[in-house]
């Protein structure tokens, strides 16, 4: 039975490469004994920088310890007869298969779902590709851009004026990782109910398209197509785009002048603070806020009320309207750059960031720790460094008495 606090029961082999990191390192965060399958040599994630130190090192990539923690590592010639074989007795011992090659590469290596599981009818196996396993883009090669593109989320990132733009870092193959580790989970459940594995196909451009939720309903209640609008926000009316990032003193900070009984409060909180300063003026002193409908007002009144409540958000600090934004209840937050992250008085608390021991390096890296605090052991936490290339053949094949000719570090 699964554990109601960890995955430690079981054992996953993960194949993947950057498309499906990590989905197991979410499993291996939970617990899962999550073994990193590369191939001799190492595997091609470890290309992705930076890297510790500067220099470009397959064993010092940044990229590879954040998305590898927690795992163990082996090599594996899964292309040679003799890799299969050895493939084959894994999995023979392996709850749950991660790989994220092209559809149909398992298959010609006699290594597919179908073939595994006569090994092991409780093997769960997750494919995470582009474009899932079936379909007339199937076999269409895909990097994060594109798949962000094609799922509808780059149409609505950019500024007005110009061409769709990517954010700020490649999301799309975390999206379908993260799914990815949820429909193993559910996978696992079902498992564990009636003995029976499945094999599951993850399509990244369906992942993505789950965040662009906010454009269906634009759609449905109005027939606005969400448009490209830089840092504002769209789809209020056709006349208006909603400021949501404003200066400050000292950065940068996030508000919304929102209709409804939820902007009621906070927009009234907000102007009564400017008037007790003198930063307001008739037309905001006018404004009833109960029955205030951003959809309803004037281009040159929004230009006017934005205006005033910029020069007034100038004139005090990140923290200055974070603790007055608590205390007089408006709804407004900070824009946290990486200093404010590592200094915050929350996560410090919560102690989210831990160190940990890189002996390969002789020293201790600062990481952000785990997602989510249990009442109960074993706590959901880094209990491991990324592996080295081969660092464990040695250990695992021992554990699970296989015999593999390949035991060195490589």
């Amino acid at each position: 039975m699964i554990n109601k606090d960890s995955l430690l029961p079981y054992r996953v082999l993960d194949l993947g490469d950057e498309r499906g990191v990590l989905c197991g390192r979410i499993l291996a965060d939970l617990g899962a004994d999550v073994i990193k399958v590369e191939r001799p040599g190492g595997d091609t994630s470890r290309n992705i920088g930076p890297y510790y130190g500067g220099n470009a090192d397959p064993e010092k990539s940044l990229f590879w310890f954040a998305y590898n923690a927690n795992k163990r590592g082996i090599t594996l010639d899964i292309e040679s007869s003799a890799g299969q074989e050895v493939f084959k007795e894994l999995v023979s011992k392996t709850d749950v298969i991660i790989e994220s090659f092209p559809p149909g590469y398992m298959a010609e290596l006699g290594l597919d779902y179908t073939t595994l599981s006569k090994f092991n009818p409780r093997l769960i196996m997750t494919s995470i590709t582009p474009f899932g396993q079936t379909g007339p883009h199937s076999d269409f090669k895909a990097s994060d851009l594109v798949c962000m593109a094609m799922s509808g989320f780059l149409y609505m990132t950019g500024d007005t004026d110009r061409a769709p733009v990517q954010i700020g870092i490649p999301q799309a193959y975390f999206h379908g990782s993260s799914e990815a580790a949820v429909a193993t989970l559910v996978a696992l459940h079902y498992m564990e109910a009636t003995g029976e594995g499945q094999y599951i196909d993850v399509s990244i451009q369906h992942s993505i398209i789950s965040p662009t939720a906010n454009a269906v309903p634009s759609w449905e209640m109005s027939s606005t197509i969400l448009p490209r609008v830089g840092n504002l926000r769209g789809g209020v009316s056709p006349n208006i785009k909603q400021r949501q990032l404003w200066k400050c003193k000292d950065g940068y900070l996030n508000f919304w002048i929102l209709g409804g009984g939820f902007g009621e409060k906070s927009n009234r909180a907000l102007t009564r603070w400017m008037a007790e300063e003198g930063m307001s003026d008739a037309f905001i002193d006018s404004i009833d806020w109960h029955n205030f409908d951003q959809s309803k007002v004037k281009p040159e009144e929004q230009e006017h009320l934005e205006d005033m409540v910029a020069k007034f958000f100038m004139t005090h600090t990140k923290e200055e309207l974070f603790q007055q934004a608590v205390e007089r209840q408006i709804s407004m937050a900070p824009v946290s750059n990486p200093k404010d992250i590592l200094e915050n008085l929350q996560l410090k608390d919560r102690e989210f960031f831990i160190n940990v021991k890189h002996d390969d390096l002789d020293r201790d890296i600062f990481y952000p720790g785990s997602f989510v605090k249990i009442s109960s052991e074993p706590q959901i936490t880094i209990r491991r460094r990324a592996p080295r290339i081969g660092e464990h053949n040695k250990e695992v094949f021992a554990e699970l008495n296989i015999n593999h000719p390949q035991t060195d570090s490589q």
